[in-house]
């Protein structure tokens, strides 16, 4: 409902997807009001009703990419799939998803946020995109672990110098994309890094996924 008590009489996944796309093509600072409001067909008005502010439609617009495009990554944390096999397809899904011209390259949890200094009026815009990367960092690091458990990583591997790499190299893809770097060379990076995860076990290539 919205404040006045009236149904609202948009489609409110219509309105987050069109802002997800402008925040995902342009971040969050370089997308105005006047932007928004052609994206989305709405008023200023419906805008802030709805949402409140221009932060708020940022929040809730990355919460849609995160069950959309972005849900890609939620495969690290299936256990029914080998450690190596999640982070595997944890990477070359990533791939995939940032070159695909059906929509902006990229990811926009890791490009979209502010970078202004903490502690100013966009300190949500800032956490609403350092959340997920928390979440996917924290996962890559369960992995991890998990790959150690099962001898798929030595047991002396450093777990969080294992957990960087990986989440680094995910959060890195973005870049890579933006200054042209293509597909075939990006899954060829992801196939370098996945070699040395699965180099100390000898038994590694028996539960190797197999060729993309």
């Amino acid at each position: 409902m919205s404040p006045a008590g009236r149904p609202r009489t948009f489609d409110e996944e219509l309105v987050l997807e069109a802002a997800m796309l402008l925040f995902w093509r342009q971040g969050y600072e370089a997308t105005s009001l006047a932007q928004l409001r052609d994206a989305t067909g709405l008023s200023s008005a419906s805008l802030y009703g709805a949402f409140g502010s221009k932060e708020g439609l940022f929040t809730r617009a990355v919460e849609h990419y995160i069950a959309g495009p972005g849900s890609v990554t939620d495969v690290i944390a299936d256990e029914s799939l080998s450690p190596y096999q999640a982070v595997a397809q944890l990477l070359h899904g990533s791939i995939d998803m940032q070159t695909d011209l059906s929509h902006p390259r990229g990811c926009l949890v890791a490009l979209s946020g502010t970078v202004e200094a903490h502690g100013t009026e966009d300190a949500g815009v800032r956490e609403a995109v350092a959340a997920r990367r928390a979440t996917d960092r924290a996962r890559v690091k369960a992995a991890v672990t998990r790959g150690i458990a099962l001898g798929e990583l030595a047991k002396d591997t450093d777990t969080d110098a294992v957990t960087t790499m990986v989440h680094s190299f995910l959060l890195g893809i973005s870049t890579q994309v933006c200054d042209g770097v293509s597909a075939q060379q990006l899954h060829m990076a992801a196939d370098a890094l996945l070699s040395l995860w699965n180099a100390p076990a000898k038994s590694a290539a028996e539960t190797r996924p197999g060729d993309r």
